[in-house]
């Protein structure tokens, strides 16, 4: 396995609070896989045998509704794991996973999962750990729904993909603007009036990139109040 993805995952929520010794364990188990765009990783209602954690490329869950259609439950990326609260259960999954782009994959076997806590126990706190990791994004995201606006949301969603402190950058977009609407609890007329706002705070989207005069500015415009966001643009 490549030195950069043991670090990956050592580093992931699922195993940054893990003892070493299980950690080690579980790495020395798990098996990498390279995905192609469009890949389903596992299907919604299907038996959850496995625990994934991206080690690259970004990957999302989505449910489909009782009328059809697909409501996005997150998008993730790098050092992110998925599935291992249903692997507990040893229940199915509850959504869809699919590469949106291609991705590099650690996959863990959910039954080697459990059999290494049992002979872990005080690896269980670990898990409880990331279990809530996993929660309180949800719940932030939740937060982010009813405290930001649409283009403060958006504002925070290129935040985030920026690694730049100071001054001006370009962020590429790393997938389609429907798929980032959803991400946002959005539709995508709601995202394109969002870009179009934030071009008032220096901010122009292309296709696939996001070019931004001053990031600072942009990180004070997303902490606004909601109501003087609106009011100022």
């Amino acid at each position: 396995m490549k030195a950069q993805y043991t670090a990956t995952a050592r580093n992931s929520l699922l195993l940054a609070s893990a003892p070493e010794p299980f950690a080690e364990a579980m790495l020395a188990r798990a098996t990498t896989t390279h995905v192609a765009h469009g890949t389903t990783i596992f299907a919604q209602d299907e038996a959850a045998e496995a625990i994934y954690i991206v080690l690259d490329g970004w990957v999302k869950l989505y449910r489909i509704t009782p009328a059809g259609t697909e409501a996005i439950v997150g998008v993730f990326t790098k050092g992110h794991s998925i599935g291992e609260a249903i692997a507990l259960r040893g229940g199915r999954y509850p959504v869809f996973a699919e590469a949106v782009t291609d991705c590099d994959l650690m996959r863990i076997n959910a039954q080697v999962f459990l059999d290494l806590l049992v002979e872990n126990p005080g690896a269980a706190i670990a898990m409880l750990t990331a279990t809530y990791a996993h929660l309180h994004n949800l719940v932030a995201q939740i937060e982010q729904l009813k405290a930001q606006t649409g283009p403060q949301r958006v504002a925070e969603f290129l935040l985030d993909l920026s690694k730049t402190e100071l001054g001006a950058c370009s962020v590429t977009l790393p997938f389609d603007k429907a798929l980032i609407a959803g991400r946002l609890g959005m539709k995508p007329e709601s995202l394109s009036r969002a870009f179009a706002k934030l071009k008032q705070q220096g901010v122009r989207v292309s296709q696939d990139a996001a070019e931004i005069d001053d990031i600072e500015a942009l990180r004070a415009y997303a902490a606004r109040d909601r109501a003087e966001a609106w009011h100022k643009g």
